[in-house]
């Protein structure tokens, strides 16, 4: 339940040699906030998902970030932390790729960018329509 007692996910870690960890999990108040307190407390920046997790209940979720916050952790979401990488559209290099990945995966942000890409573009449509995703946080 806490990836970081695990001596192969503490090497893997380690040997990035990065401090910023951008951390997600089955149960936010479990597999995401142990790993998270205790990387926090070994120098770590940690950047937890949380759209990515999930907990058994809304109260869980929140009381599993806030913990987590409070010790230094910082919330975000998929897309923040997607275009957060991205940083500018001029930037090439992933750019194609992460507007398919947005364009199918990314609910009505998705959509967004497929509306753009043919009305304003005037590109063709994606043969493979965007899906609306709804996740529950518990």
């Amino acid at each position: 339940m806490n990836s970081w007692d695990d001596p192969g996910f503490r090497k893997a870690i380690e040997a990035t040699g990065r401090k910023n960890i951008i951390l997600t999990g089955l149960w936010t108040e479990v597999c995401v906030t142990w790993p998270t307190l205790e990387m926090l407390a070994a120098g770590y920046n940690i950047y937890v998902v949380e759209d990515c997790c999930g907990a058994t209940s809304p109260a869980a979720q929140e009381a599993a970030l806030s913990r987590m916050v409070q010790a230094g952790a910082t919330r975000l979401t998929t897309i923040g932390g997607l275009l957060e990488w991205q940083r500018d559209w001029k930037n090439k290099e992933h750019y194609n790729n992460l507007m398919t990945l947005l364009k199918q995966h990314a609910g009505a942000y998705g959509a967004g960018v497929e509306y753009a890409y043919t009305m304003v573009h005037h590109a063709p449509q994606s043969a493979q329509r965007p899906q609306v995703v709804v996740k529950k946080a518990y």
